[in-house]
């Protein structure tokens, strides 16, 4: 039987969308990168139930680290090339290094400079979106998990104090509305 990191490595390969998603953003040639959250949570929860078209998608998060460029204007061009390469795919690309450039406009509150792409993945909304995968140039699939899986694949939505606030999560739960996708989510209030 395999772990969660297989099975998500599994779901990851065998899914069409998510795969061809991974390989757009591989040819971006970024040093440290993945595809998280909640792109991979619809991806696993989806497969979970056995949902043969997938569930709606806000955005397809590639996030990456780059300490020495923080423009966002490479956000922007990166996501250009990415619609050159999959133009339906609704990307946001972000670089972690300079989150906490932006972060108190768009959500409130003070964050310190992130360290690596693994601590920026640990610091997203909810335990089971705190997952990134990424598609190496040998094919292979690697899982960035820093809380790890359990959330995922038990599907329980479980605030990650982190960076969010209970305000914000509970903001989050009811724009959401995991239940209306996936019947079998839990949430934790």
């Amino acid at each position: 039987m395999p772990n969660d990191s297989d099975a998500l490595k599994q779901i990851a390969r065998n899914t069409p969308w998510f795969h061809t998603a991974l390989c757009a953003v591989r040819e971006l040639k970024l040093d440290a990168w993945c595809i998280g959250a909640g792109a991979v949570r619809n991806l696993v929860w989806d497969a979970l139930h056995g949902h043969v078209f997938p569930s709606p998608l806000a955005d397809i998060d590639v996030a990456f680290f780059d300490a020495s460029c923080l423009d966002s204007a490479r956000d922007t061009a990166l996501e250009r090339q990415l619609r050159c390469l999959m133009p339906d795919m609704p990307w946001e690309v972000t670089n972690q290094a300079s989150v906490h450039h932006w972060f108190e406009a768009h959500f409130g509150h003070a964050v310190p400079p992130l360290n690596s792409l693994e601590e920026a993945v640990g610091s997203w909304p909810e335990f089971a979106t705190a997952v990134g995968v990424t598609l190496r140039d040998d094919d292979t699939i690697d899982v960035i998990a820093p809380h790890g899986l359990s959330d995922l694949f038990q599907m329980i939505v479980r605030r990650n104090p982190a960076r969010v606030s209970l305000d914000s999560y509970r903001q989050r739960i009811a724009q959401k509305q995991y239940a209306t996708y996936w019947p079998n989510v839990t949430i934790i209030p």
